[in-house]
């Protein structure tokens, strides 16, 4: 914990807070109490002192307490944590304010004794405690730079405190954000399952639908290209451009269609979906795929987008006269290898296709590790969840 200076806002922050929270926590936690008697008003109670309390560490110390769910019964764990943060913070706020505003008032007093003698109150009965006497100054004023160093101090340690007990008894417990992230990731499985099923979908009705029918149309301008020869030079030129483009648009179509999600993918799985790929590519690829058994679609496809992107870079920017590609299973973790004999220097954060390939890694919880030094080689690993 860094200790801010006295001068400092943080200092002012700190003992802002504790001085403001004991009269709000007052105020609180004796309404609390007297709600105890009416448990269906305090259930609709708690929640706003809750906000409140919440609201005042956000002004003060920039700290954000996660907000638990609205209490569903007077016996939820929840709501008896927020019930007994309220009746135990008049406690927690009168301890600090005392320690804190004793440390200030102290050291307010030690360095005010410097002031000169007529404005010095009668001698006191006591000899050792007249301030006139410059050692008994000299003690005060020791006193009161000591206090003035260790007033922060103490305001920071006493914040601290009340946002410990704060965070354990307003915000959610482990159990909760367990419960909470176990959801999440449920969700976020969800979603990525339909939008691999979405994706599989709209392959499907591409395949089934536009490719037919460009396919038909390809073929019909083939005919009449090679069956009308006595059209005039202009009509014989315009089926030709059309037959040429029909074509073009049918090539563009299927690789469209492919990299979206290969039907191959889904009825042969990863080793002959990526022989497909490897078979495509400008240079020679080396593929090994080794998987007894294997992964979800999900896992699948993504491993599919790896190696396809991959190829897909390296063709474009790497200037490489071969690459290997590696996919085996151990367990319950499949691991991607590409690498490349290019000019190297690829990296992450240098364009939307290595940006991309990460981002849909960590949909699926996998991890990305890239070697890439400037003259090559390139190495690409992957490790992702089988299920």
């Amino acid at each position: 914990m860094k200790v801010p200076r006295p001068w400092s806002a943080r200092a002012w922050l700190d003992t802002a807070h504790v001085m403001i929270g004991l009269p709000v926590a007052v105020l609180l936690g004796g309404l609390t109490l007297v709600l105890l008697v009416w448990p269906r008003l305090l259930m609709r109670s708690v929640p706003l002192f809750t906000r409140v309390q919440r609201s005042r560490f956000e002004a003060f110390l920039g700290a954000r307490i996660p907000p638990v769910r609205s209490p569903s019964s007077w016996r939820s764990a929840a709501t008896r944590r927020q019930i007994g943060y309220h009746l135990l913070s008049p406690f927690v706020g009168f301890a600090a304010a005392v320690l804190v505003g004793l440390a200030w008032g102290g050291a307010i007093v030690g360095l005010m004794s410097y002031l000169p003698q007529r404005l010095q109150p009668p001698p006191m009965e006591f000899e050792e405690f007249d301030l006139r006497d410059g050692k008994v100054v000299a003690i005060y004023l020791a006193i009161g730079l000591v206090l003035l160093l260790l007033a922060p101090v103490l305001a920071r340690g006493m914040a601290a405190l009340d946002l410990s007990v704060a965070r354990t008894m307003l915000g959610p417990s482990r159990s909760e954000l367990g419960q909470r992230i176990e959801t999440l990731t449920e969700s976020r499985a969800g979603v990525i399952d339909a939008a691999d099923a979405e994706r599989r979908r709209i392959e499907r009705d591409l395949h089934d639908g536009a490719q037919q029918r460009l396919v038909s149309l390809a073929m019909n301008l083939g005919l009449a290209r090679a069956t009308l020869t006595d059209l005039p030079e202009p009509a014989r030129e315009a089926i030709e451009q059309a037959h040429e483009e029909a074509k073009q648009a049918l090539k563009e179509l299927r690789d469209f269609v492919r990299g979206l999600h290969p039907a191959v993918l889904n009825d042969q799985g990863l080793d002959a979906a990526l022989s497909g790929v490897a078979a495509r590519a400008p240079f020679p690829v080396k593929l090994h795929v080794d998987i007894e058994r294997r992964a979800t679609p999900t896992i699948e496809a993504v491993a599919f987008f790896i190696v396809s992107e991959a190829l897909t870079n390296i063709a474009k920017h790497a200037a490489a006269t071969r690459a290997e590609v590696s996919v085996r299973r151990e367990r319950e973790r499949l691991h991607v290898l590409v690498y490349d004999d290019g000019c190297g220097g690829a990296r992450l954060d240098g364009g939307t296709g290595l940006r991309g390939l990460a981002q849909r890694i960590d949909s699926v919880d996998g991890s990305l590790r890239l070697s890439s030094p400037l003259g090559g080689p390139t190495t690409i690993e992957v490790d992702l969840p089988c299920e």
